[in-house]
């Protein structure tokens, strides 16, 4: 029997498959765990389901050398382990790619419409009282229907946001290093590099993993292409995009408006952003539906169940 820890409580029978065959111990804080409760974890289990807000880094894996079979992480992402230090030492490291991209193009969707329609002032407002009757000026947005999309990063989240462009008869652009043609005659989209995206694109939805190459690259020098009118939308990485620049754009009226739901420095977000009306923030949700939640789960849990039998995980990450 191997001994699983698991480093925040997941959705309710997610686990039931790895529980029935092995010691399964769930960190009993509704917290991230501690760096040294991180430490003490990985000098006793065999295997360790985390999340993105556990720093798997250098020291982690060396004091996890030996003992730890396989670091099983519960997101798509993976930038919060060291991949090569967790190659040299022996350690299968494994994610959960597919399971969320249908819920997570389903939020980037409600962070363009809630952006480019003010849906979060308009509901505050109505909430407050101060709705008096209809209003010809009141919360004008924006159209979608015929409008550009851009795609940053055309992965399974950037292509599945995409397809639901087509019910809106939008133009889809799309910037990826390596041309996707199964995805442009699906969808019509049109292969563009970044800089003639961010200038064309109506609508512009983030859907990079975080990379050396990646972190930053929505800076000043790229984010000032984009029109005024345009809307930002980021459910990737929040490092990819510089938050100042971006908050100093939208108080400033240089760009319409931006959806969140990731941050530079999670759970932190940078104070610029707050007050403003035309920024919908929202706390890391693009995978928050229940059926998603336990397939991620559920995969994480087949992934430590094949190291134990011997093999690879089912899904692993390779540095």
């Amino acid at each position: 029997m191997g001994k699983v820890y698991v480093t925040r409580q997941l959705p309710a029978g997610g686990l039931d498959c790895l529980a029935a065959e092995h010691q399964v111990d769930i960190n009993p804080h509704d917290r991230p765990l501690t760096r040294r409760e991180l430490l003490a974890v990985v000098r006793e289990y065999e295997a360790v389901i985390c999340l993105l807000s556990d720093a798997i880094d250098a020291e982690v894996i060396q004091a996890a050398k030996g003992r730890v079979r396989i670091f099983a992480n519960y997101a798509v992402g993976y930038d919060n382990i060291d991949i090569a230090a967790a190659a040299q030492a022996g350690i299968f490291v494994a994610n959960t790619p597919g399971v969320l991209t249908e819920a997570t193009a389903d939020i980037a969707w409600a962070l363009l419409l809630a952006a480019a329609r003010h849906i979060v002032a308009a509901d505050q407002f109505t909430r407050s009282g101060k709705f008096k009757g209809w209003h010809p000026t009141a919360f004008l947005g924006r159209d979608l229907s015929g409008a550009t999309l851009g795609i940053v990063g055309a992965g399974r989240i950037g292509q599945a946001t995409a397809r639901r462009a087509k019910g809106f008869n939008m133009e889809i652009l799309y910037y990826n290093r390596s041309r996707r043609e199964e995805f442009e005659a699906e969808c019509g989209a049109r292969r563009a590099d970044l800089r003639t995206l961010l200038a064309t694109s109506d609508f512009v939805s983030v859907h990079l993993p975080l990379t050396p190459e990646t972190r930053g690259l929505l800076a000043a020098s790229h984010l000032a292409l984009m029109k005024p009118t345009a809307v930002l939308v980021n459910t990737a990485r929040g490092p990819v995009v510089d938050e100042a620049c971006l908050a100093r754009m939208l108080a400033s009226g240089r760009l319409a408006a931006a959806g969140l739901d990731v941050y530079a420095e999670e759970p932190k977000i940078h104070p610029a952003l707050l007050g403003l009306e035309n920024v919908v923030l929202l706390p890391h949700i693009g995978s928050a539906s229940w059926q998603t939640r336990l397939k991620m789960a559920n995969m994480a849990a087949a992934n430590v169940l094949a190291v134990f039998a011997g093999g690879q995980p089912l899904n692993p990450v390779l540095p």
